[in-house]
């Protein structure tokens, strides 16, 4: 993908912190959430654990893939994460 023709999407996965850990992995597992998300199409930029926070993940993707990621946050990820979505772009090259 030519970072002309890309959009970056940052995605906050938030834990949801009445269940616990096996409980979430449960869930994620009952979803498919490993083989689904993210779609494909989408390029994983980055994907941390942030304590605290949950994970972050930053996805490098076409724009007529935008619909395809919500989608599949909304099919596989409510009831185990609060999601936010943050565009994003690249300030300082490294």
């Amino acid at each position: 993908m030519s970072s002309d023709d890309t959009l970056l999407l940052t995605v906050i996965l938030r834990h949801d912190q009445s269940q616990n850990l096996e409980q979430l992995q449960s869930r994620l597992d009952d979803s498919d959430w490993w083989h689904g998300f993210p779609p494909e199409g989408c390029e994983i930029v980055s994907w941390v654990v942030a304590m605290g926070i949950g994970q972050i993940v930053t996805l490098r993707l076409a724009a007529d893939r935008l619909a395809a990621v919500n989608v599949e946050l909304e099919r596989r990820a409510w009831g185990t994460f609060q999601t936010d979505f943050y565009p994003t772009y690249d300030f300082v090259p490294v």
